[in-house]
């Protein structure tokens, strides 16, 4: 709840800061864009540097840390005097929601061996929880007329409560150190030796592209609802409340549902479904049920994060902290190149186009998803002929 804060603030606020920092003429579509970007530029490089590092001194120095950067960054970008400060502050921003976000999905991992996906769906539906929550706080503080800084500050509390808490915890380790069958301890697979792997690679595309899915839209829908479907401000930000609250239904769906669904399947459709989702809300002549498929495509695309997270550390085990740290990290990418490129075709052409073209990314991520799914079912059935053959 406390790293959503930072990926979805700022889309409440495009308008707003577009004004405040762009002065007559306002912020360019990729100057907004931009902001994004240096957002989950932080969100990829905590990622990134967090993920070695946990495998080696815990889980818990870096709850605590992602925790206390959030709250800085919130007080900084409170008081951002310029554009440059405000891409400096929500760079620091990310970075903090980057380490938290590192550790959590193999804290959960670890806790749920047997029940992965459904752990790491659950885990994923609080980020839109506070998603939701921080949307909420920022749209009635719009039209409070606390703006920017003061929405800032009244959202600083939860991550310094949440230090507090977290700091009287013990956290499990990040790799399964029980032996096998033989008795021969378990080690952690090193990244590098995963990325010899081509279903590990292709895992690691799909996450790209299922991070672009989610960011393209949740990025832009505030602007897009009042700029090009001519709704008013506040219904703007609301949107992306619904849109929020869309993929938790989603993803705690997905957790109740347990080992009934087939993974692969379900990612598929999802995949499938936010493709016509995306278009009909990027062209559909009534606005308002273009303004339904968008906060609808939240739902169809909400379980594309998460359940191929838990695929991989299924299939992967002891992978560690360093394995969820590079799905993250390219996820997150996604996260970065989608926004951009909907402003880039949007300040070429309009942001209906800008929508529509993000829907590239369920569908080339949809054959990725089976062809993942055929390949662990053939490796299952080589794996089970030489345990036969042993036996």
């Amino acid at each position: 709840m406390t790293l959503s804060i930072g990926m979805n603030l700022l889309p409440v606020f495009l308008t707003e800061l577009s004004v405040e920092f762009g002065g007559e003429t306002g912020l360019s579509k990729e100057q907004l864009g931009r902001l994004s970007a240096w957002c989950f530029a932080g969100l990829v490089a905590g990622i990134l540097v967090t993920g070695p590092l946990a495998d080696r001194w815990g889980a818990k120095v870096f709850a605590l840390l992602g925790n206390v950067m959030t709250a800085a960054s919130l007080v900084v970008t409170a008081w951002a005097p310029g554009y440059g400060w405000l891409c400096g502050a929500l760079f620091f921003m990310g970075l903090g929601a980057g380490v938290t976000d590192m550790v959590l999905s193999p804290i959960v991992a670890a806790l749920n061996p047997e029940r992965r996906t459904v752990a790491l769906n659950w885990l994923h539906s609080f980020y839109c929880v506070g998603a939701v929550m921080t949307i909420a706080v920022g749209t009635v503080a719009l039209r409070a007329g606390l703006g920017w800084p003061g929405t800032c500050l009244v959202l600083l509390p939860l991550p310094l409560v949440l230090a507090v808490l977290m700091a009287r915890e013990r956290f499990p380790s990040m790799v399964d150190k029980s032996a096998n069958e033989a008795g021969v301890k378990k080690e952690r697979m090193p990244v590098r030796a995963l990325a010899r792997r081509g279903w590990f690679v292709v895992a690691m595309a799909a996450i790209f592209l299922g991070g672009a899915t989610e960011a393209g839209m949740a990025q832009w829908l505030p602007l897009y609802a009042e700029k090009n479907l001519g709704c008013a401000t506040w219904i703007g930000g609301m949107s992306l409340l619904l849109f929020s609250l869309a993929m938790t239904f989603g993803r705690m769906i997905v957790g109740m549902a347990g080992r009934r669904a087939d993974p692969f399947v379900m990612m598929a459709c999802g995949c499938a479904a936010s493709v016509v989702l995306f278009w009909a809300g990027a062209f559909f002549p009534v606005a308002a049920v273009a303004l339904c498929a968008c906060i609808a495509a939240g739902f169809t695309g909400s379980c594309l994060w998460p359940t191929m997270l838990a695929v991989t550390a299924d299939r992967y085990p002891n992978g560690g902290a360093s394995m969820f740290g590079a799905l993250a990290a390219l996820g997150n990418a996604g996260g970065i190149f989608m926004p951009w490129l909907v402003g880039v075709v949007a300040d070429w052409r309009d942001l209906h186009w800008g929508l529509a073209i993000s829907a590239a990314a369920p569908f080339v991520m949809a054959p990725m998803v089976l062809w993942m799914r055929r390949a662990r079912v053939g490796a299952a059935r080589v794996g089970a002929a030489r345990a036969s053959v042993r036996a």
